[in-house]
């Protein structure tokens, strides 16, 4: 990977430096980079510790912007990132969906609704097409479509639709942040203050429920391939 002088990054130019990288990304927060999000792979890139051919979503276009912005060299998109291709929107077949919630939770930009064994939905304006969901659904219910056509990596998005998935991506962090530190409130205010002594040692506490939840999925799991082998 070639480097470049990355001495100014430590001055206050840095935030520009990094906003303007993290501008030329398409926002899907996808990981394909091989990082957590795209403004994780954006302060890379600043640094000099990251190469401007790893998002494929972005594709040639993408790393053209790149290069403009640091003063690399164009080079092909890294293969073991993936490959540029049109832009695409997830698809729920509402016959298998089992209402796990897991493709909920994967979504970065909370772009998909639903409740626990409810069918969940994609709304598709705030898809980013990061196919993040199609691994985490366990019944393989999701799919991708195709939205732009022969149009692939920058040239299926606009600036709008970045902006807007950056923002939503915003919001997603901050919920989960705000649910994640209010977690350990919620579980103090379920422990009585003068607990009983079991009987029988419990569970690690969370264990129980993340037991029901699993089980709940098995059993989906098994109803929707008794219903494919019925087909």
């Amino acid at each position: 990977m070639e480097r470049w002088d990355n001495s100014a990054v430590i001055s206050p130019p840095q935030s520009t430096l990094f906003d303007r990288i993290n501008a030329a990304l398409p926002q899907t927060q996808c990981t394909r980079c091989g990082f957590a999000d795209c403004a994780a792979y954006a302060q890379a890139i600043t640094l000099g510790e990251a190469a401007i051919n790893q998002c494929p979503p972005g594709g040639a276009e993408g790393i053209a912007r790149l290069s403009r912005i640091t003063g690399l060299p164009v080079q092909p998109l890294n293969p073991l990132n993936g490959v540029e291709a049109p832009r695409a929107v997830a698809i729920i077949d509402e016959a298998w969906c089992i209402g796990c919630t897991l493709c909920i939770k994967a979504c970065p930009t909370d772009a998909i609704i639903g409740s626990n064994k409810l069918m969940h939905t994609v709304i598709e304006p705030y898809c980013t097409g990061c196919e993040l969901c199609v691994a985490a659904c366990p019944v393989d219910c999701i799919s991708l479509e195709n939205l732009t056509g022969t149009l692939t990596g920058w040239n299926a998005w606009s600036p709008q639709d970045a902006e807007t998935a950056r923002k939503r991506y915003e919001s997603h962090r901050m919920q989960h942040t705000h649910d994640n530190n209010a977690q350990p409130e919620k579980l103090q205010e379920k422990v009585s203050p003068t607990p009983a002594k079991p009987s029988v040692l419990p569970l690690p506490l969370g264990d129980e429920e993340a037991q029901r939840k699993r089980a709940v999925i098995q059993a989906a799991l098994a109803s929707a391939r008794a219903r494919r082998n019925n087909d």
